[in-house]
């Protein structure tokens, strides 16, 4: 009986002291990307987003995915956007919207993602070209 006791007493005084692992991943713990980064100028561009868990390099699905923004900021003309609209979703973990590119250049994609069973939301900022 001491020895079943004492183990006991150690695994009671663990619990109290020892620091609890953290129950969530942080934002860093996840990725946002483009599958392309290169379009053509058009209104019938989709861009579709990839959502990855970097802990396990899975992706991960039924994410809300809002906040989302097209500009032309990275050539200076932050003022110069274009509308996003979803898509129906084709892969687990990625993400579609259509746009219109309609001017060649440098455009900035903003996007915020909430996950399920997280606190904290993931964003990132894409650079993507626009070729003729």
């Amino acid at each position: 009986m001491p020895l079943e006791f004492s183990r006991l007493s150690a695994a009671i005084a663990a619990a109290i002291f020892l620091p609890a692992p953290a129950l969530w991943a942080e934002a860093s713990d996840y990725a946002v990307e483009l599958v392309e980064t290169t379009y053509r100028v058009g209104g019938d561009a989709v861009l579709t987003l990839r959502l990855t868990d970097l802990r396990d390099q899975q992706a991960v699905a039924d994410a809300i995915i809002f906040a989302t923004r097209l500009d032309m900021e990275p050539e200076g003309m932050a003022m110069m956007t274009s509308p996003l609209a979803p898509l129906p979703t084709q892969k687990s973990g990625e993400y579609r919207f259509s746009a219109d590119l309609s001017m060649k250049g440098s455009w900035q994609m903003s996007v915020a993602a909430k996950i399920q069973g997280e606190v904290e939301t993931v964003s990132a900022r894409i650079i993507l070209e626009v070729q003729e």
